[in-house]
């Protein structure tokens, strides 16, 4: 018996690695749009939903495969597009860091936020910012603390472009203002984090609850860590996230063979949710119209 076993097994343990990611992949798309057939509903029941929801669905173009969403339940989150991670003077270009890939994600995320809001969906804004007294960055035994302190040196005072004083990663300053392209409006929602995920010990999910909403559309830096980092807490909180490739970036591996922006992607639509682009999202925005 053990021999049979034995003969039977070596077939499975070469399966392909292309075989391999196409079984996950049909898997991962069953399991999160329910097949192709069950994600787009009949002319009947779009229009039952639409009218029960007040708002409209857009049908996005993404993988593992496309995405209905209902505009009144939709918040686009835009995360740590801030000076420090995007801005020359900031904390990224002050130790060292490339940051063109992130600053190359400023316009398309600049077109989604404006389409956005023509068709009625709310904005979040997610800041990685300290208390000026530091209290909230963790014991100098964590993680949390070596990275932002030992490293990045969080707490810094340094100038401002125009000459002000400011510091680095901190609360209230230049350093953690939304960079200029994409500067927040009075409607829309501003939260503060102090660690890579936006959910960790925050009122996102409150808030988001509040607003009804159930599709949540990513931009901002970086891909690998905060971005991931919120998604992974969003889809465990059974929110549907899609992910807009040219609206995030991530400057940690950039240039190897494969960066981790791009095996954040794959891991993203295989397990996580979505992930489409810019110019999918406003098509699908244009396909339905402004907000009434």
């Amino acid at each position: 018996m053990k021999r049979e076993i034995e003969k039977e097994t070596p077939p499975a343990r070469n399966l392909s690695r292309r075989k391999a990611i196409s079984l996950i992949g049909a898997t991962a798309a069953a399991s999160l749009v329910g097949g192709a057939g069950e994600q787009f509903a009949s002319a009947e029941q779009t229009s039952a939903l639409t009218k029960k929801t007040e708002g409209r669905l857009a049908r996005i173009d993404a993988k593992p495969a496309p995405i209905a969403i209902d505009t009144a339940k939709t918040a686009v989150i835009v995360v740590d597009m801030q000076n420090d991670f995007g801005s020359k003077g900031g904390m990224f270009d002050r130790a060292g860091i490339d940051i063109s890939t992130i600053q190359r994600a400023v316009s398309p995320t600049a077109l989604v936020l404006g389409m956005a809001r023509k068709a009625g969906m709310k904005i979040v804004y997610l800041k990685m910012a300290y208390r000026p007294d530091l209290s909230d960055i963790g014991t100098p035994e964590s993680p949390n603390w070596r990275v932002h302190q030992q490293i990045m040196h969080v707490g810094t005072k340094v100038s401002a472009p125009n000459g002000a004083e400011s510091r680095i990663l901190v609360r209230d300053t230049w350093n953690t203002d939304i960079v200029d392209e994409l500067k927040p409006e009075p409607a829309d929602t501003v939260i503060y984090k102090s660690r890579f995920s936006g959910f960790y010990e925050t009122e996102l999910d409150s808030k988001l609850k509040a607003m009804g909403a159930r599709y949540l559309i990513f931009t901002g830096c970086t891909t690998s860590v905060c971005v991931e980092s919120t998604i992974r807490d969003a889809m465990f909180r059974d929110y549907s996230p899609v992910l807009l490739a040219d609206c995030t970036a991530e400057p940690l591996g950039y240039g190897l063979p494969r960066s981790n922006h791009e095996a954040t992607l794959f891991l993203i639509q295989m397990m996580l949710g979505w992930v489409s682009s810019s110019q999918e999202f406003v098509k699908a925005l244009e396909s339905v119209g402004p907000s009434a």
